[in-house]
């Protein structure tokens, strides 16, 4: 998507000069930016720039102290995290969190809950207690939606092809890491999000398993679904970002095309830069200083 044809009425979500504080430290200052239908906004910076912070406040996790989150046009600034569910917003975590008892079914069946007929706004008094009668009467309108929604949840599996499919009935603990972030994905997705947050959905995976969820998730392009994207791994982030934003001590400090943003003097510089040297630079500052020194050697030889 070209960010130049982004207008007003194209735009999924929009955020504007969120800050949120904790004591004495700015997480997140004044930090704006706008995500079109269809299309994949990636958030990097140093580790502490706030972007898992941003994450959590953009679902609902926690509220900013100032600054507006609007979805579709409506203010939903410190909406429940449920209440988002239910429209659409979906989220996957830095640290995956997965119900190791479940199976890995169950797991991804838990994300389609805010799909359920009784689940969604309108019985805030009767919701729990029909919830009850439906689960001991059981009627054939309760079990179509069930098996409806088990279907789903498989067809969302084989996605993942040979990594979830054979494991669908095993528990979650039982899982390689990797396994496991993709099961929380999985999870997302079945609440068939109009707007998926993924925060560092690679971390932990190696070399092949990477480039695996690099194609998982450019085929949630395909099929026009809206991304927000935590990743250290600048090569994915250059491949799957429509536009990208860097943050760095809780501010925006550049905004772009892949392109653009990799090749700023301030991102070059938060990664860099004396305050983020040595180890504590990660992975993604290690791929810009690749691309620096290749660009600084190619120009000493022209």
């Amino acid at each position: 998507m070209n960010p130049a044809s982004v207008s007003g009425r194209d735009i999924l979500f929009d955020v504007r000069r969120v800050t949120r504080r904790f004591d004495g430290l700015t997480a997140v200052d004044g930090v704006s930016l706008s995500v079109a239908r269809g299309e994949c906004v990636s958030v990097i910076g140093p580790n502490g720039a706030g972007k898992s912070t941003l994450f959590n406040l953009l679902t609902g996790m926690d509220v900013p102290d100032e600054g507006e989150i609007r979805l579709d046009g409506e203010d939903v600034t410190g909406t429940s995290p449920e209440r988002l569910a239910a429209r659409g917003v979906a989220r996957t975590f830095q640290h995956g969190r997965v119900f190791g008892n479940l199976s890995v079914l169950d797991n991804v069946l838990i994300g389609a809950h805010s799909r359920l007929a009784l689940a969604r706004p309108g019985w805030p008094v009767l919701g729990a207690f029909s919830e009850v009668v439906r689960a001991l009467v059981r009627p054939s309108a309760l079990r179509r939606e069930e098996a409806a929604l088990r279907a789903d949840a498989e067809a969302i599996i084989a996605r993942f092809g040979t990594r979830l499919t054979p494991r669908i009935e095993q528990p979650a603990h039982s899982l390689s890491y990797a396994n496991r972030r993709r099961v929380e994905i999985a999870r997302a997705l079945a609440l068939r999000p109009r707007m998926l947050l993924l925060d560092e959905p690679t971390a932990g995976m190696n070399e092949s398993e990477t480039a695996e969820m690099l194609e998982l998730i450019l085929d949630l392009k395909r099929d026009g679904l809206t991304i927000l994207l935590i990743e250290h791994k600048l090569d994915l982030v250059m491949r799957l970002s429509d536009r990208v934003i860097v943050l760095d001590d809780g501010r925006k400090i550049a905004a772009g095309l892949p392109d653009a943003v990799r090749n700023d003097p301030a991102v070059i510089d938060a990664y860099l830069g004396h305050r983020h040297v040595g180890a504590q630079a990660g992975p993604a500052a290690q791929a810009v200083a690749a691309r620096s020194d290749s660009t600084v050697t190619g120009a000493q030889h022209a």
